[in-house]
């Protein structure tokens, strides 16, 4: 009998912003995402997720989140160019919680990146024991040719390798990488937040129609692919907004069991078995 696929939801701490960076919303005024013309109310504590996926063929780890650095920066230290505030309480980084799980950094096969922007790569140095750290090779060749969204320093003497996005129809511009080659766990290419942005797809075994789908930064929640709200920030609007589309029509798939952004802040730490 095949043993099931297990995956934790995890909070490597949070990044309070406006809620106009996440959810651009046409009424918002100029410069609104930077809190400059909106009261603190107007501020949303978000969470920075990681997710571990425990598979019958490996330990698989997609993001890092925040590097314990965070807490010894003056209070007001801030990440993603000095516009949001970072807090990481003990416990919380990444290697902690795979500890709390009884977890080595060694055991772990893959480390995923789903993007290489700050909030997901910032804790690789505590996780550069692994077996392999991963990225799309469209998602590595822009962030060491365009360092206007990337902080490259993060990933320096990391070894990172690359894998290849397959033209095989799946995802909004059909391209994804099959990671153990039998459909349980797959990147797809959803680009527009970054590059070669991929989100995850999850099944239990090749031919199960039951899905769960890890959105990353498609959106920031359900209300994102729901009403067509993009971020502050994409790098191709219209690759953005293809990708939001596919997200939303895989949320009405009845065979999807849920889909997860990275910073949704109505999503708690959980265990979903598949």
């Amino acid at each position: 009998m095949t043993r099931n696929i297990k995956v934790h939801v995890l909070h490597t701490g949070s990044v309070i912003v406006d809620s106009a960076l996440p959810f651009n919303h046409k009424k918002n005024l100029p410069f609104t995402w930077q809190g400059i013309q909106q009261s603190r109310r107007k501020q949303m504590r978000l969470p920075v997720s990681i997710y571990l996926i425990d598979h019958p063929k490996g330990l698989v780890l997609i993001d890092t989140g925040w590097d314990t650095s965070h807490r010894h920066q003056n209070h007001k230290q801030t990440a993603s160019r000095h516009l949001n505030k970072v807090e990481l309480p003990q416990g919380q980084a990444v290697h902690e919680q795979l500890l709390k799980l009884g977890i080595q950094i060694s055991d772990i096969d893959y480390v995923v990146l789903s993007h290489l922007h700050l909030d997901h790569v910032s804790g690789l140095r505590h996780v550069s024991d692994a077996n392999n750290i991963i990225v799309s090779d469209e998602e590595w060749s822009e962030a060491n040719n365009n360092k206007s969204y990337y902080e490259s320093h993060m990933w320096n003497n990391i070894p990172i390798d690359t894998f290849p996005l397959e033209h095989n129809g799946v995802g909004p511009t059909g391209k994804s990488f099959d990671l153990f080659n039998d459909g349980t766990v797959e990147f797809i290419h959803t680009p527009g937040h970054s590059a070669g942005h991929c989100a995850t797809r999850i099944k239990s075994h090749k031919d199960a129609e039951q899905f769960l789908l890890l959105a990353s930064n498609v959106g920031y929640s359900e209300p994102s692919w729901k009403h067509g709200i993009l971020p502050k920030f994409v790098e191709d609007k219209d690759d953005a907004i293809n990708s939001l589309n596919w997200i939303k029509v895989q949320s009405c798939n009845p065979n999807c069991i849920e889909v997860i952004a990275n910073h949704d802040p109505h999503v708690e730490p959980k265990i979903i078995n598949l």
